[in-house]
């Protein structure tokens, strides 16, 4: 075990994928010049900043600094090794890597051969169940009740729906017979211990729902109960593979239609996607009846422009979309929300009113202002004076945050004819109210607080050394001649070490190409490397520009030498000591005369 993939196989997997279309199964990414940009995976923002480059076959965020090239970018966003990297991408590029006995297994090996016994024994229920329900007498009841709600033969395939059986340990047996520990899969949520010490099912007599991650690999269940009783649903726990605040269902399979229509469908449960899935939504998914978290909002926002909210139509799934609404929005997303009436749920709307009705009510979605204007007229009674004032104000505000002053030109109009007020008198109140949302904030000693800079400018040294080691990076000549002047003479560590990876690169007969250098240095200046190759410099550097750089380098320490002879002078003063200082200051006048001809 543990035989490594040779230099040359790796070479022929990066040169046999396309960087754009890997991060594009995971980024929502756009043409712009050479390159493509998209909103970073790995950090929360609302506009683009996230680089991709066909040519060099690599990514750097200008935000966050995460860096590197199709490997890198796998194990960062899967949280996999190198090799599980490498096996993903061979079967991309047509590489075969079966003639290698290849070690899986991450840093913590007792951590990750857990998870992945447990992801299997989640794989090996799920076909467990889906049998039992589709194949045996014992899920008969199970599957007439499916088929009843309306869910075709073909659709609880498609979904592996299964069926638990009402036995104490069918499913610890079953495992156990697969050489499981038990212990691990009560950790993983499949089985309880009892106070005797057995292990029994936790799902018992309970139609199955899996969850997939966003990889395709089943992490958990949704059991619901089969006739009457409670709880009604029994879900799987919080484990080292399930974190549901991290996944939405279905997404999985619903990722590409997302990406194609740049839309996504949020709704609250299993059977509302299932039904909107059967009715030919393919692009909904859940977040598994759990109010929407940041890290859910963060995932649509990256695949789609778009998302549709429709939530179950009573007061408590109102109250859900106008939270979802909010954070979605925050993002950047344009968000719409689809409100379905007598408070049914999609699942319900669809088996009363057929799905082609149900596809007809999310199209005619009204746009996140439009909700939020009827949202903030419920429970209010518009013929009391204070009431109307109180819910005008509200909408201003709502308005006021909208960016385009067409929209908020078309939702004033609004409000001035329902409520015959002049247009000029609302514009007016609107400004004021913005106006008074962006006064300068009041620094606690009473000053006005200053803006901080987007980013500190970098002293001429460092910059120096960040655009040598770009030519390098593109110029062998560059290189080599860096090599020859400077060496390992960098001012800045992480720069020394790229410095030196460079070197040894072109050593080895290598013609300049970013990507495969990146792809032979250490993950720890991956993120330097991919962002210094894809800085904005003329393909040619003048050997003025060089010298330039050079010199700014070379001269560094000799600054830093100036500054402790000036404290040294200083000190020389304050002990009275002058005919020190005085020999100090002679040798800073000379230092001085060298750097300035130099």
């Amino acid at each position: 075990m543990g035989h490594r993939i040779p230099e040359e196989t790796i070479e022929a997997i990066r040169r046999g994928v396309d960087i754009v279309d890997v991060i594009g199964e995971y980024v929502q990414l756009k043409r712009q010049g050479r390159n493509y940009f998209g909103l970073c995976p790995f950090h929360g923002e609302k506009t683009p900043s996230f680089s991709v480059s066909p040519e060099k076959q690599i990514f750097h965020c200008f935000g966050c600094g995460a860096g590197g090239n199709a490997f890198t970018f796998l194990m960062d966003i899967e949280g996999i090794t190198f090799v599980e990297a490498a096996k993903r991408l061979a079967a991309k590029a047509g590489v075969d890597l079966s003639v290698y006995e290849l070690d899986v297994r991450g840093r913590d090996d007792g951590q990750t051969d857990e998870a992945k016994a447990m992801t299997e024994a989640h794989a090996l229920l799920k076909r467990f169940y889906h049998h039992l329900l589709v194949h045996t007498k014992e899920g008969q009841a199970a599957l007439d009740y499916l088929q009843a709600r309306g869910w075709t033969k073909e659709t609880i395939d498609r979904f592996e729906i299964g069926y638990a059986p009402d036995a104490p340990d069918a499913a610890a047996k079953l495992l156990e017979s697969h050489s499981f520990s038990l212990p691990v899969m009560e950790k993983a949520g499949l089985l309880t211990k009892k106070e005797d010490g057995r292990y029994v099912d936790r799902f018992r007599n309970r139609i199955m729902f899996p969850i997939h991650d966003h990889r395709g690999e089943t992490v958990g269940f949704s059991g619901r109960l089969l006739g009457e009783g409670h709880p009604k649903y029994v879900n799987s726990p919080e484990t080292p593979v399930f974190r549901k605040g991290a996944i939405l269902y279905h997404f999985h399979a619903a990722r590409v239609p997302i990406r194609k229509r740049q839309e996504a469908l949020l709704v609250e449960g299993f059977a509302d996607v299932i039904s909107a899935a059967q009715a030919g939504i393919d692009y909904a998914i859940a977040t598994m009846g759990t109010s929407l978290t940041e890290e859910q909002a963060r995932i649509l926002r990256r695949h789609a422009d778009t998302i549709t909210i429709c939530y179950d139509g009573d007061s408590a799934g109102i109250e859900a979309a106008w939270r979802a609404a909010e954070q979605l929005s925050a993002l950047g997303c344009r968000v719409k929300v689809a409100s379905l009436p007598n408070g049914l749920d999609p699942d319900e709307y669809i088996r009363v009113y057929g799905g082609e009705r149900f596809a007809g009510e999310v199209a005619a979605a009204r746009p996140l202002v439009a909700f939020k204007m009827a949202y903030l007229r419920r429970g209010k009674n518009l013929q009391h004076e204070g009431e109307r004032l109180r819910y005008i104000d509200e909408a201003l505000r709502e308005i006021g945050k909208l960016s385009s002053p067409v929209e908020q030109d078309y939702y004033l109009r609004q409000l001035a004819e329902e409520f015959s007020l002049s247009l000029s008198a609302l514009h007016e109140q609107l400004s004021r109210s913005q106006r008074e949302r962006t006064k300068p904030r009041e620094a606690p000693d009473g000053e006005t607080a200053r803006p901080m800079l987007a980013k500190k400018l970098l002293p001429a040294f460092q910059n120096a050394e960040r655009l040598l080691l770009a030519h390098m990076m593109r110029s062998r000549d560059v290189a080599l001649v860096v090599q020859e002047r400077i060496g390992g003479r960098f001012n800045i560590e992480e720069h020394r070490a790229l410095a030196a990876y460079i070197y040894a690169f072109y050593e080895e007969g290598h013609e300049a190409d970013p990507g495969a250098l990146i792809s032979r240095i250490p993950g720890e200046l991956q993120p330097l490397a991919s962002e210094l190759s894809l800085l904005l410099i003329a393909d040619d550097v003048s050997e003025q520009e060089l010298e330039d750089y050079i010199r700014h380098v070379l001269n560094r320490p000799k600054w830093l030498m100036l500054k402790v002879k000036e404290q040294e002078k200083t000190e020389a003063e304050r002990r009275k000591d002058f005919l020190t200082a005085a020999r100090i200051a002679k040798e800073m006048i000379e230092m001085k005369k060298m750097l300035s001809s130099s």
